[in-house]
C-alpha cells in the first residue's frame, strides 16, 4: 500500500502533465501553514525558470486540471505561485480502510529483506550495568525492533565483553583469596565443581578490586597479566573459572535487560572472536595491507578525500597483542562467514565515531567485508543530570541501572496513588506496582527515545513520568482512555467487530484521521534514518490529535448507532497503531491507570 504523500503526489504530477509540464515538479508535501491548507506542492515555483513562465501562472494552469479531482477537495494556486491543497474525506476514508484491512496496516515490504545484524548492549562480564549502558540497550532494542517490523531479518548481538585483562584480574583476585580451589592446581585431572565458587555479589565486588589492586601493585598486575595468557591460551583451570564467571554474569544480565524489555539474539562476545584473529592477520600481511610502523601492526585507512586526519587502524601491538580493533575487525570477519549479512549497525557513545570510522574503512579495505555490505555507526549522546553533568547519584557516583529503574518506579506508584486519591478511588496495591513499573518503563524509554540518538538529554525523573506534555505516561494514558471508551461501548451493547469506518464528520476528526494515515511515512522513514524518535513524535502527535477530537465529540452519547460505530472503529484502529508504535519502542500499555 503507498503512503498517501506517494498517492498525492502522483494525482498532482499527473495534474502537472496534464497542463503541460515536467510531472516531477508535482511533489507534495504536509503544510507547513495548517492553518491555509492540509497539504502543499511548491513545484510551480521551482519550474518558473524552466518554463520561462510566472509561478503563479503554471499554479493555475495545474489548479485547473484538479476542478473534478476524487482526491482534492480543493486547490487554490497563491501567489506568488503556491498551490494550497485539501483532500476529499471520501480519499481519506478510502486509504484508512485501506489500513484497517491491510496486515501491518498497509506498511509495503520490501522486495528483497535484507540480513541485519545489530551490535548492541555491549557489557563487561562480572560488572554491574549501570547508568551508562541504558541508552545502548534502549536505542539498539528499538532500532532492531523496527528493522524487523518493516520487513527485514534482523539479527539482535549483544557482544560483551568476556576477554582480556579484566578476566585475568578476575581470576588472580580468586587465586589470592581462594589459593586452594582446584582450578588453580595444575596436577588436578578431575572435573571442576558445577557451582561457582562465588555469587554474582561477590563477582562485582572482586572485579574492582581487583582492579585497584593492579594500578597500585606491579608485581600483582603482572601476574593478572599471565593469567589473561594462560586463559587465552586454554589453560583448563582458568577457562572452567571462566565459565563459571559467564554463567553467573549472563544470568544477571538476563535478569536485567528483561526488567528493560530487552532481548538479544545472540549473546555472543570478544572471546568468540579471538580464534578468528591468527588467520585474519595472517591474511592482511600477505595481502600486502597490513605493515610494520614504529613495531605495531597496523593498516592505513586514511583516503585522498578526507579533510580531517585519519589514523592508521592498529591490529596488533608491539607486544603482539590484539586490541579492541582487532577483536571487532575478528568478530566482522565471524559475522560476514555465519551470517553473511547485507548490513551490521553498532550502538555506542557518539564519541566512538572515528574509532569505528578507522575499523570500517579497514575491513572495507582489507576485504573483510564484501563492497556493497553496509557498516553503520549509531552514536548517541550522553544522558545528563540537570545540571548538564553526566547524570549521578546524588552521592556523586555512578548510579547502577537497577537502582535508577527502581526510583522511576517508586516515582511511578506514587504519582499513581496521587492521582486514585484525587478522583476518589482506591487502588489495588499489587495492580497499582505492576502498572507502576509498566508505565516506568514507558516513562525511561519514552524520555530517551523521544531525543534524536545524537543530541544529549537531561534525564528528569520528575518530568519523564509526568501524565501531561511530551512523555511515556502521556501516550499510555491516551491508549488507557481509548481501551475504556471500547470496554463502555461493549457495555452498552455494542458491537465492535460491526463498527465500520466512517467519513470525517468535523475538522478535529479530519486532523486526527490525518494523522493516522501518516503511519507509513513514519515506519519508513524511521527504519531509514535509524531514528526512533521520529516514532515518539508521531505518537505524541497522534495522541493529541485524538484527545482533541476527544474532548470535542460526544462519542457514548452519540445517539446516531451509525456515527457512533464510526467512532469507535476509528478508536479501534488508533488503539492498535498506538500499541503497535510503542511495542517497537520496547514498553507496552497497562490496563487501566
Amino acid at each position: 500500500m503507498k503512503k498517501i504523500l506517494d498517492m498525492l503526489t502522483e494525482e498532482m504530477q499527473k495534474a502537472f502533465e496534464a497542463a503541460g509540464y515536467e510531472g516531477a515538479l508535482g511533489r507534495v508535501t504536509v503544510s507547513n501553514r495548517p492553518d491555509l491548507c492540509e497539504y502543499q506542492c511548491n513545484g510551480a515555483m521551482a519550474g518558473a525558470k524552466q518554463y520561462k513562465k510566472a509561478p503563479i501562472m503554471i499554479a493555475n494552469d495545474v489548479a485547473a486540471k484538479l476542478v473534478n479531482s476524487k482526491v482534492f477537495q480543493e486547490v487554490e494556486a497563491v501567489a506568488p505561485g503556491f498551490l494550497n491543497l485539501k483532500i476529499t474525506e471520501e480519499f481519506l476514508l478510502e486509504y484508512l480502510q485501506g489500513m484497517e484491512s491491510a496486515d501491518k496496516f498497509g506498511l509495503d515490504m520490501p522486495a528483497n529483506p535484507k540480513k541485519i545484524i545489530v551490535d548492541y548492549g555491549g557489557p563487561n562480564i562480572a560488572k554491574a550495568l549501570h547508568v551508562g549502558h541504558l541508552r545502548p540497550a534502549i536505542i539498539g532494542e528499538s532500532v532492531k525492533r523496527i528493522a524487523r517490523f518493516v520487513g527485514h531479518d534482523v539479527v539482535g548481538d549483544i557482544h560483551m565483553g568476556d576477554w582480556g585483562m579484566p578476566m585475568g584480574l578476575i581470576i588472580q583476585e580468586l587465586q589470592e583469596r581462594y589459593p586452594n580451589l582446584p582450578y588453580f592446581d595444575e596436577d588436578f585431572q578431575g572435573e571442576y565443581p558445577e557451582e561457582a565458587p562465588f555469587t554474582i555479589a561477590e563477582l562485582e565486588e572482586i572485579y574492582p578490586t581487583a582492579s585497584g589492586k593492579s594500578k597500585e601493585d606491579p608485581a600483582y598486575k603482572e601476574k593478572a597479566m599471565e593469567a589473561t595468557l594462560k586463559l587465552q591460551n586454554g589453560e583448563r583451570g582458568h577457562r572452567a573459572l571462566w565459565n563459571h564467571i559467564m554463567r553467573v554474569s549472563i544470568a544477571d544480565l538476563k535478569r536485567n535487560y528483561s526488567n528493560l524489555n530487552v532481548e538479544f539474539d545472540l549473546w555472543k562476545g570478544e572471546s568468540d572472536a579471538h580464534d578468528w584473529i591468527p588467520d585474519m592477520v595472517k591474511d592482511m600481511k600477505e595481502d600486502g595491507y597490513a605493515y610494520i610502523s614504529d613495531g605495531a601492526l597496523v593498516v592505513d585507512v586514511k583516503e585522498e578525500s578526507d579533510t580531517k586526519e585519519i589514523p592508521p587502524c592498529i591490529i596488533l601491538k608491539s607486544d603482539g597483542a590484539a586490541l579492541y580493533n582487532t577483536t571487532d575487525l575478528a568478530t566482522i570477519k565471524m559475522r560476514m562467514v555465519e551470517y553473511q549479512p547485507d548490513k551490521i549497525i553498532y550502538v555506542t557513545d557518539k564519541r566512538q565515531d572515528l574509532y569505528f570510522e578507522q575499523v570500517f574503512r579497514c575491513a572495507k579495505k582489507t576485504k573483510l567485508v564484501k563492497p556493497e555490505t553496509e557498516l553503520f555507526h549509531i552514536g548517541f549522546g550522553t544522558m545528563n543530570g540537570k545540571d548538564g553533568k553526566p547524570y549521578k547519584t546524588r552521592q556523586g557516583g555512578v548510579p547502577r541501572l537497577e537502582n535508577l529503574i527502581g526510583e522511576i518506579n517508586e516515582e511511578m506508584l506514587r504519582k499513581i496513588k496521587e492521582n486514585s486519591e484525587t478522583k476518589g478511588y482506591r487502588v489495588d496495591e499489587e495492580e497499582a506496582s505492576k502498572t507502576a513499573q509498566i508505565v516506568g518503563l514507558a516513562a525511561v524509554k519514552y524520555g530517551d527515545l523521544s531525543n534524536q540518538p545524537a543530541k544529549d538529554y537531561v534525564f528528569d525523573v520528575d518530568r519523564f513520568t509526568s501524565f501531561e506534555g511530551d512523555t511515556g505516561p502521556y501516550v499510555l494514558y491516551t491508549i488507557v482512555r481509548i481501551k475504556s471508551i471500547l470496554a463502555k461501548y461493549k457495555e452498552q451493547g455494542g458491537d465492535l467487530e460491526k463498527a465500520q469506518l466512517q467519513t470525517a464528520q468535523n475538522a478535529s476528526e479530519k486532523a486526527f484521521v490525518m494523522e493516522l494515515a501518516k503511519f507509513n511515512g513514519i515506519m519508513e522513514a524511521a527504519y531509514e534514518e535509524s531514528a526512533p524518535n521520529k516514532i515518539c513524535a508521531y505518537i505524541y502527535d497522534l495522541a493529541n490529535q485524538f484527545n482533541r477530537f476527544y474532548h470535542e465529540t460526544p462519542i457514548l452519547s452519540e445517539e446516531n448507532a451509525v456515527k457512533k460505530a464510526g467512532w469507535i472503529a476509528l478508536l479501534e484502529l488508533t488503539r492498535d497503531i498506538l500499541e503497535t508504535c510503542i511495542d517497537l519502542l520496547g514498553f507496552s500499555a497497562p490496563e487501566r491507570m
